[in-house]
């Protein structure tokens, strides 16, 4: 194994609490519409504008779109905690000498809210991909892909981490090993569909896995 492959919000951050608050804030104030958090984990997919986009039934989408970060920036300190465990696991992993790649749907501004608020250094990672950088979002393999492309990774080199279906989904479309995972507070799938090569409730088991 040379390289390791994340998915980001409910796989290295218990970012989606701070999420399904924000679309539910955006669709209240336009369109009057209380949206529970399985509602926001349906549209899940594309980035988040283009979610909003797709979704909003007011016209003025792209003020949506602006207040979606403003409130995922202003609420992010109080509704996610920063983890340890995970901060710990990537700095161990880059040590070992494997490839990290960040593989989300989230919007580029999104995920850079979230990484400075978190204080998880973008130089952990060899390659970040986020919805913007794709034209099919997940669970179609093609960030996953392109990824392996860039590093100059074969696919049987190649590990996909997720706690969604799609992610799982993903990872067996682009033929590399899967892992899924519930080890923080918040994931998306309690249940997978599609069966992961493994699955892990614990950070630091699957850490020890390394070795």
């Amino acid at each position: 194994m040379k390289a390791i492959l994340f998915d980001f919000d409910g796989t290295l951050a218990n970012t989606l609490p701070v999420s399904f608050y924000a679309f539910q804030q955006v669709f209240h104030t336009y369109d009057g519409k209380d949206i529970s958090d399985e509602d926001v984990k349906n549209m899940f997919g594309p980035p988040e504008p283009e979610i909003i986009r797709g979704n909003l039934q007011h016209s003025d989408k792209e003020k949506a779109v602006d207040l979606f970060l403003e409130i995922y920036e202003k609420n992010h300190k109080a509704l996610v905690e920063p983890n340890q465990e995970v901060t710990d696991m990537i700095q161990k992993l880059k040590e070992r000498g494997y490839k990290l790649a960040i593989i989300t749907g989230k919007s580029r501004a999104s995920l850079d809210i979230s990484l400075k608020a978190l204080e998880m250094d973008k130089a952990l990672f060899d390659t970040i991909v986020t919805g913007d950088d794709v034209v099919n979002a997940k669970p179609n393999p093609e960030g996953i892909l392109n990824t392996l492309r860039d590093m100059n990774i074969e696919k049987s080199e190649a590990m996909f981490i997720g706690d969604s279906n799609a992610d799982i989904e993903a990872g067996k479309q682009a033929g590399v090993a899967t892992v899924g995972v519930q080890w923080l507070p918040e994931f998306q799938s309690s249940e997978f569909t599609m069966k992961p090569d493994k699955i892990y409730k614990k950070v630091s088991d699957f850490t020890q896995s390394f070795g």
